[in-house]
């Protein structure tokens, strides 16, 4: 008697990679997406508007909705450390924008006093953002199964692009199946 395993249905599995985010997957981008806003809540209800108060607007976040019961503490750290990141690359792309603003001011368009005190602002702006920047640019490289906010993410392996219109875990390349990225906005 000869006995042969049914074939898996490559149509369905294609499909499965392909679907929408699960249930499981879609709360925990909600959860996600409630961690960062109350975090932004707490830091702005604040008076400190420094790295460290964002950390601990953070840690607030967790702990608060941690003993509510929104999400384990487990989870609680993940979205930190998401979150950590996602404000990294931020950082990032504002040091590329305070640069590209430094390079497209024409000494001759301006007067000598409000060209000096506008470089000075830059350059005071420009360090304090490229000391961030160092920092992020481990960062800025995301995996697959990673949850993350909007953006483009661009496949360090072959360079497609995946846009996410929305928090959501990060998928693996349609392209190449590649697992890591790296992220713009």
């Amino acid at each position: 008697m000869n006995q042969t395993e049914p074939k898996p249905d490559t149509d369905s599995a294609e499909n499965a990679e392909t679907e929408t985010p699960s249930a499981e997957q879609s709360r925990y981008e909600a959860l996600y997406d409630r961690f960062t806003e109350r975090a932004r809540e707490l830091f702005d209800a604040g008076q400190e508007k420094s790295k460290e108060a964002m950390e601990k607007a953070m840690e607030s976040a967790r702990e608060q909705l941690a003993a509510a019961e929104e999400f384990s503490a487990e989870q609680g750290e993940a979205f930190k450390k998401f979150m950590r990141r996602d404000l990294d690359q931020t950082a990032e792309e504002m040091r590329i924008l305070g640069q590209e603003a430094k390079d497209r001011l024409n000494p001759s368009r301006l007067g000598a006093g409000a060209l000096s005190s506008m470089a000075k602002l830059l350059e005071v702006t420009g360090t304090a953002l490229q000391n961030l920047s160092r920092k992020a640019e481990d960062a800025l490289h995301f995996n697959t199964g990673e949850i993350t906010a909007a953006g483009t993410l661009t496949c360090t392996k072959c360079g497609q692009k995946v846009q996410l219109k929305h928090s959501a875990h990060i998928p693996p390349c349609p392209s190449c199946h590649g697992t890591q990225f790296r992220k713009g906005y």
